[in-house]
C-alpha cells in the first residue's frame, strides 16, 4: 500500500475557515485534530490514504516545497515571501482574505505622504516581499524582522513602520497605527508539490476535488 498523501494545513484563524472546505472534499480529521490538549501534529483522517499535519502558516510551504507533504493550504502572502520553485498552486480556495499592508503610527500618517519616501526603516516578517515592494519605486527599504508583536516596533522606536497582515483593522487601531498604503490583497491557495503532481496517481484527482468543492454552492446555513 502506498504512503499516505499528506495535507499540511496552518494553525490558527485559516484553518478554521479550511476544515468545512476540507469536509466538502470528503477528508475530516480524526476526533484528536479537535482536542486542545492534543500536542500531537499528525493526524489521521477518515480516509486511509490522506493524513494531516498542522503546522505554523508559514511552514506549510517549507513542507510541501521539500516534499514532506505533497499539498497544503497557504496564504498567498507566504507564497510570495519564499517563491518555492518546487511549488504549484492551481486553486485559489476562496478563504482567508486579508491584506498585506504598510502602517505607521496615526500623528505619523497625519502629515506624511508615501509617495515622497525614498528610505523606510520596516519592521515586517516578509522582508523579502517589502524590499521587493519599494524597489518597484525605487525606495529604499531597510527591514527588520520580526516573527510576531509587530506593532510594538513603532511604539518602542525599532522601526517608525510595519508590514503586517491586516483584516479588520482593529489591532492596528488599537495600537495607534493606521494603513498607508495596500502591498497586496491576500487569500489562501491549495499548494501542490510539482513532483508529486507528476508522479503520484492519486494527487491530480484530488486537486480536481478541491477545485469542484470551491466552484461549488455551499451548503444551505452554512
Amino acid at each position: 500500500m502506498a504512503e499516505p498523501i499528506i495535507i499540511a494545513v496552518p494553525k490558527g484563524r485559516i484553518l478554521d475557515e479550511a476544515l468545512p472546505l476540507l469536509a466538502r472534499v470528503g477528508i475530516e480529521p480524526e476526533p484528536a485534530f479537535a482536542d486542545p490538549d492534543s500536542r500531537a501534529l499528525r493526524f489521521a483522517t477518515n480516509r486511509a490514504d490522506i493524513d494531516l499535519i498542522r503546522v505554523r502558516a508559514f511552514d506549510v510551504a517549507t513542507f510541501v516545497a521539500h516534499g514532506a507533504a505533497q499539498f497544503g493550504i497557504v496564504g498567498s502572502d507566504v507564497l510570495m515571501e519564499f517563491d518555492y520553485s518546487e511549488l504549484y498552486a492551481p486553486v485559489d480556495l476562496g478563504i482567508g482574505h486579508c491584506r498585506l499592508s504598510v502602517a505607521e503610527p496615526a500623528a505619523l500618517a497625519a502629515k506624511d505622504d508615501p509617495r515622497g519616501w525614498s528610505h523606510v526603516r520596516i519592521a515586517t516578517k516578509y522582508p523579502h516581499v517589502t524590499r521587493s515592494h519599494f524597489a518597484r519605486r525605487g525606495v529604499g527599504a531597510e527591514c527588520v524582522k520580526l516573527n510576531g508583536a509587530m506593532e510594538l516596533a513603532p511604539v518602542l522606536g525599532l522601526a517608525p513602520r510595519i508590514v503586517d497582515l491586516v483584516s479588520s483593522g482593529r489591532t492596528l487601531k488599537e495600537n495607534g497605527l493606521v494603513e498607508v498604503e495596500v502591498i497586496a490583497e491576500v487569500s489562501s491557495r491549495l499548494v501542490v508539490n510539482r513532483a508529486a503532481f507528476k508522479t503520484r496517481s492519486a494527487v491530480v484527482p484530488l486537486v480536481d476535488a478541491f477545485r469542484r468543492a470551491v466552484e461549488a454552492p455551499a451548503p444551505a446555513g452554512a
